[in-house]
């Protein structure tokens, strides 16, 4: 446990992004009265922090602005608690791959310089484990790359964490960039692409055939910008029982958001918007994946992937012709083994659940040929 509970923390994320993003994310923007000081600390140790971003800037134009990558990354994708967290850890065992992590999230600014000084720090004060689900937290873990492109460029669905009225804007404009300008998609691009090299720099510096491994959930809804940026991405997409998602879902948003907002919408609100969005990520998929070359997709159900996780990885290396299988084996086969006996959430569908997902979410259970259930059922996961 670190000193500091994830529900009490006197800063939010935006502590470790550059002050030019700092100010356009949070120009204009309603804070509310009692999230006043936590919004002044975090403006205050961002300005001072930014001060030193320019290191970074400096050795990345000079190492690694101009080097190839030696091959387009490997995507993780799917809603929000549908398994994506665990697919990712398993991938990451392999040494080939390159991630994100934990402690770059936060601060992306400060990983070719002062990640000597501010790691430690954030490893000591940081919680030991996330506060919906109990998996293990520690700078050095992969982690989604988002919060560390909200740090980067204004243009992310994350923005809703800090602002949430704002969050179906947001999913428009930056989950499915289905209204984002020409400019935030470039922007995008160019600060995506900087992220993915220096990911790669940091957890596999000196593997000459290292590859990008990214588990980020907003990805789901922009696949024909990443196909743009990286022709032969290889691509796993993962389906979750709806009702399980919505429930985990609700509780995610919900409890994990708090101590990051700079102002709050009621639950029901969250609610509808869990609702309103998870169709328009999915639609967005499914619209998009006929932009991934045959052979690069693989589609999953997570129960299935779950009941043989290692199975079904050594499926994916060799239908998408992922390299390195052989030699990843040992540590995958290792990790899976160790979590068999992890004790998931478990979720008790209520009436009032059972109904929303049937009004929402009704195509998706009978695309993906899920029992769909009646309001008046009660079943546990």
């Amino acid at each position: 446990m670190g000193l500091i509970e994830f529900s009490k923390l006197p800063v939010n994320t935006l502590v470790g992004a550059d002050w030019k993003t700092f100010k356009e994310l949070t120009r204009g923007q309603h804070v509310a009265k009692e999230k006043r000081g936590k919004f002044l600390l975090t403006k205050c140790v961002c300005r001072l922090l930014s001060t030193l971003s320019g290191l970074q800037d400096r050795k990345y134009r000079k190492q690694l602005a101009q080097e190839p990558l030696a091959h387009d990354p490997v995507f993780i994708l799917g809603h929000w608690r549908s398994g994506t967290t665990f697919v990712h850890n398993i991938f990451a065992q392999d040494p080939r791959f390159g991630f994100t992590t934990t402690y770059q999230t936060v601060f992306p600014h400060y990983m070719m310089a002062m990640q000597w000084l501010f790691k430690p720090v954030m490893g000591w004060l940081m919680p030991s484990h996330r506060p919906t689900d109990h998996m293990e937290l520690a700078p050095d873990l992969p982690q989604e790359e988002e919060f560390a492109l909200q740090n980067t460029c204004p243009y992310s669905y994350y923005n809703f964490w800090f602002y949430p009225e704002r969050m179906q804007e947001y999913c428009d404009r930056y989950l499915t960039m289905k209204s984002a300008t020409k400019e935030e998609i470039r922007d995008f691009q160019d600060k995506f692409m900087r992220l993915v090299k220096i990911s790669i720099w940091n957890s596999r510096r000196g593997v000459k055939d290292a590859q990008y491994l990214s588990k980020n959930p907003p990805h789901t809804g922009k696949v024909k910008t990443l196909v743009e940026m990286f022709p032969n991405a290889k691509f796993i997409y993962l389906m979750r029982n709806p009702y399980t998602v919505f429930e985990s879902s609700r509780s995610f948003f919900n409890n994990t958001i708090a101590p990051l907002e700079l102002h709050s919408i009621t639950p029901e609100a969250m609610e509808q918007n869990i609702l309103r969005n998870y169709v328009e990520l999915y639609d967005a998929y499914q619209e998009q994946k006929k932009y991934i070359p045959e052979g690069n997709l693989f589609e999953v159900k997570f129960e299935e992937f779950e009941k043989d996780a290692y199975g079904i990885t050594e499926r994916i290396y060799k239908e998408l012709n992922i390299p390195g299988w052989e030699e990843a084996r040992p540590a995958i086969q290792a990790y899976v083994e160790k979590k068999k006996g992890y004790k998931k959430n478990k979720y008790e569908y209520k009436p009032r659940t059972v109904q929303l997902v049937n009004e929402h979410w009704m195509k998706v259970l009978q695309d993906w040929d899920y029992e769909v259930l009646t309001p008046v059922s009660k079943s546990q996961e």
